[in-house]
């Protein structure tokens, strides 16, 4: 299989990238795989469960949850992007991704991760608005606000990840095709390009700045608005209450924040780069919809009602089913 092209100024083009993965633990190659279709299994199904009992459940239709449903579908596309490519890769299926596809991973992957860094920004926001500003949370967070906060990270992130994606796929590529990696990352992309990469570089950390510091920041200082709310409440039951509102999401966004520092202040090429980015991209994305519904107590109420008209359900169809074969 062909790997390089010639132009018609005789300068050799990759074509494609080999993406390397774990192919140097070949004796870990099975293990991998069951761990990671397994996580991608119930990161889809525990996800997909939350969409389920947000729709259905009408205890649950508020902004808190609407924002939640929204994350969840980000963290469905999320994993879809990345992990069926390395399972295909685990089994030595396909290693080479193409240049265009390995440019469009490359930017829905970046895309969607700057879009949860400014929806975890968003509910916080929502979780700030509800505990500072209780009395007029109701008015305030209309349907159409919802929407509209809702649609921010996308559209914020597709159109951040579009620029350093833009300058990286601008490099002349002509040498080695091999990504020591799972995924299309951009500083691996950007090591392997034949031309300077430091404008690409430079570009790269600056987007970063308002990809994830900026949510991350006002994340920050709605949650010492939050606690410095919480404080002031004189009773521990009140406090308690107030502070489990939001402590689902707070959660979700330490983990998030965490695994991403790690990997940063990590040292490119690391042989760990590849298991540290196995936490923000299976991981994490595995533990979320279990945070929201084992810290949740509307979420269980919901989940025990559900159980229990699903029985109901069945009781009153047997009971039918009795009655029809009693009397033809």
């Amino acid at each position: 299989m062909r790997h390089y092209k010639t132009n018609d100024f005789n300068k050799t083009v990759v074509m494609e990238f080999i993406l390397l993965a774990f192919s140097n633990l070949q004796h870990l190659q099975i293990l991998l795989f069951t761990f990671v279709l397994l996580a991608l299994i119930s990161c889809v199904v525990g996800n997909s469960a939350i969409l389920f009992l947000v729709k259905y459940a009408r205890s649950l239709h508020t902004p808190m949850y609407f924002f939640i449903s929204n994350f969840a579908v980000l963290e469905i596309v999320f994993v879809s992007i990345t992990v069926p490519k390395l399972l295909a890769n685990l089994l030595e299926a396909s290693r080479t991704i193409s240049f265009v596809g390995c440019f469009t991973q490359l930017y829905a992957f970046n895309s969607l991760g700057v879009g949860e860094c400014y929806l975890l920004a968003v509910m916080a926001f929502d979780r700030g608005l509800a505990i500072n500003n209780p009395l007029r949370y109701s008015s305030i967070m209309n349907k159409s606000l919802c929407i509209e906060l809702a649609a921010v990270p996308w559209v914020v992130g597709f159109f951040l990840a579009a620029i350093p994606t833009i300058f990286t796929a601008q490099l002349e590529f002509c040498g080695p095709n091999e990504v020591n990696h799972f995924f299309c990352d951009l500083a691996q992309i950007q090591s392997l390009a034949c031309s300077n990469p430091l404008v690409s570089n430079l570009v790269t950390s600056s987007t970063a700045v308002f990809a994830s510091m900026l949510p991350f920041l006002i994340i920050l200082g709605f949650y010492i608005h939050i606690i410095a709310t919480i404080s002031k409440i004189q009773s521990t039951v009140g406090k308690q209450k107030a502070f489990s509102t939001c402590s689902s999401h707070l959660i979700v966004s330490c983990l998030f924040y965490f695994s991403v520092i790690i990997v940063y202040l990590n040292p490119k090429g690391s042989q760990h780069d590849k298991f540290l980015a196995l936490i923000y991209t299976v991981i994490i994305p595995l533990l979320n919809p279990f945070i929201y519904t084992l810290r949740n107590k509307d979420v269980k109420a919901a989940l025990r009602k559900s159980q229990v008209l699903q029985v109901l359900g069945q009781i009153r169809i047997s009971h039918v089913q009795e009655d029809h074969s009693r009397y033809p």
